[in-house]
């Protein structure tokens, strides 16, 4: 075989001694992280989210790196798929105001909030509806209810909830779209003292970090499962990746140009 191949036994011998280089075996070390994250997240997480663990666990690598080792294992994240709009703003009214006006990076915790609710189909409870309050100046989703109906009184437990975590004062404001849970007379009244504002008539823009939390929910998590059963199992497989979900929104772009309705 040596001589077919115009090889000398002692280069032959010398190849199988040779010992592997530095950078050969930083990227299988490195490799074996990806995928080990990958997997953590349950297949969930690409280059950029990938990238900022490893650098958080003090690795110098760029994304590119990360997203060449992807292409060469076969690994892929998960990207949003087609949104059905389920939403119909039932308020259009003009006294409605946008105070926030798309100042989604407040200097200081518990100044702007925003919330929304989303649609979860199970085979057995049809729609349920999954109510969320994000923190605008860390991302962090402070409040979220599961609920079997869109009434007032569901939804607005999200909001108490969010009161009772936080402390805050009357400058606080929050914002929301002008369905007819946030247009309530309930939602104004549990609300008195704090500033509401909402988004300008059919404009998910207006709302873009929780649109987009919503939009990552159903990337990172409804798109991948084929069934959920019913509410129990909603909720149950929402608290079992809420870890994963948390850390995305902290890495989220909530700029007008990256954001999904959902």
């Amino acid at each position: 075989m040596l001589k077919v191949l115009k090889l000398s036994k002692s280069g032959y011998y010398d190849f199988l001694k040779r010992k592997p280089s530095p950078m050969k075996l930083r990227k299988e070390n490195i490799t074996q992280l990806v995928r080990e994250i990958h997997n953590d997240s349950k297949q969930i997480y690409g280059a950029p989210k990938i990238t900022a663990i490893l650098q958080q666990n003090g690795e110098t690598l760029s994304e590119k790196y990360v997203g060449n080792i992807m292409r060469e294992n076969k690994l892929k994240a998960h990207y949003i798929k087609p949104k059905t709009i389920t939403t119909k703003d039932c308020d259009f009214a003009s006294e409605l105001k946008n105070i926030l006006n798309r100042d989604f990076n407040p200097t200081k915790p518990n100044s702007a909030w925003c919330t929304d609710i989303t649609y979860i189909w199970t085979i057995e409870d049809g729609f349920v509806y999954l109510s969320s309050v994000m923190d605008l100046f860390s991302r962090k989703i402070i409040a979220w209810t599961l609920s079997r109906t869109m009434e007032v009184s569901e939804v607005m437990k999200c909001i108490e909830q969010a009161k009772e975590r936080r402390e805050y004062d009357e400058a606080l404001i929050i914002h929301s779209d002008r369905g007819a849970q946030y247009t309530s007379k309930k939602y104004k009244e549990i609300l008195e003292g704090i500033t509401t504002s909402y988004s300008r008539k059919g404009n998910c823009w207006d709302n873009a970090c929780i649109e987009s939390f919503h939009g990552l929910i159903k990337r990172e998590w409804l798109n991948r499962i084929k069934k959920i059963e019913d509410y129990n199992h909603a909720k149950q497989d929402y608290m079992q990746r809420s870890d994963y979900l948390m850390f995305s929104i902290r890495h989220m772009d909530c700029s007008i140009s990256n954001m999904v309705c959902s």
